[in-house]
């Protein structure tokens, strides 16, 4: 069935008027359905066919009957109303961050701690959410929200980094990863000045070169350039290399729940590592603020007072 010219103009509450009188059989009964006065449905029907030049029902004393184009345009209508019912769920669900998914840039443990806790709540509340963790240093992860290819990273430090917003979220002590038959095992807490003489080994994959920069600077401070040599190895890999002796290395405090034998964690006095979210203010993915504000959430619940920088303002 072809539509004429002007079909481009009926509204959605003249497809409505019209499933309604062929559904009753009568416009008196479609009216008192819908809320709607005997007239105003005729009157729209009769509208709806001047539209498509075409009789849409047949009238007679008892009510209405369709002609054989309005059973073909009943079909049509109802494919309509039924598609747009599913796209406004649709559009909730990601409202209510039920569906879609949400791109997450770590540079820190899953294994325990607010990231840990943070990521388990969320999954359990938005179970069709697509969750997906990228690692990265935190200059990859930045380029990737610029371009929306990310859609938050959980970075440490407060920098600024422009075009991105961010908040302060929790702090984690910092330790030192050492065989457990060194001597500075025996301490229940180590010192910088403790540490001058030690070598150190970090990985070639993020976090490697972080921790390479936070051992140069507090080390460098005591007036002591440290010993520090590059394993091309992940994250993983890297505690058994300070087992057999090759070197120590530092992690924050979600890495201990790690128990690997041959080694042994120890906190470094005063060393707090603080961590942010940071995301792009033109991010708009329901799925990604549902997760923003369950962190803030998180965070002012545990006393820790996120502090936002809206630098992309």
């Amino acid at each position: 069935m072809r539509m004429a010219k002007h079909a481009s103009t009926i509204e959605l509450r003249h497809l409505r008027y019209f499933v309604a009188a062929a559904e009753q059989g009568s416009f008196r009964k479609a009216g008192a359905a819908i809320g709607v006065h005997e007239s105003a449905i005729s009157r729209r029907i009769r509208d709806l066919e001047d539209q498509l030049g075409a009789a849409l029902f047949h009238r007679h004393s008892g009510g209405v009957r369709l002609t054989f184009a309005g059973k073909r345009f009943l079909r049509r209508v109802r494919q309509i109303i039924r598609s747009l019912g599913e796209g406004a769920q649709d559009i909730a669900s990601l409202g209510r961050a039920e569906n879609g998914s949400v791109r997450i840039g770590i540079y820190s443990s899953i294994a325990s701690g607010f990231l840990a806790e943070l990521l388990q709540a969320y999954g359990h509340r938005h179970a069709k959410v697509q969750i997906g963790l990228i690692d990265g240093n935190p200059d990859e992860h930045v380029a990737a929200i610029r371009q929306l290819r990310l859609d938050v990273a959980f970075l440490t430090g407060t920098r600024d980094w422009p075009d991105c917003d961010s908040v302060r979220l929790w702090s984690e002590r910092v330790f030192a990863v050492l065989p457990d038959r060194h001597a500075l095992s025996a301490l229940e807490e180590l010192t910088w000045h403790d540490l001058v003489d030690e070598p150190f080994i970090v990985s070639e994959a993020a976090p490697g070169q972080e921790i390479h920069d936070h051992l140069v600077r507090r080390l460098a401070d005591l007036g002591w350039h440290p010993e520090i040599h590059v394993q091309s190895v992940g994250r993983d890999n890297l505690l058994p290399l300070v087992a057999i002796g090759r070197g120590l290395t530092l992690v924050s405090e979600a890495m201990t729940v790690a128990r690997l034998p041959g080694i042994t964690y120890r906190p470094i006095a005063g060393e707090i590592l603080p961590f942010s979210a940071v995301w792009s203010p033109r991010n708009d993915n329901p799925a990604f603020r549902r997760l923003l504000s369950m962190a803030r959430g998180k965070a002012t619940t545990e006393g820790q007072h996120p502090q936002t920088s809206d630098v992309g303002d």
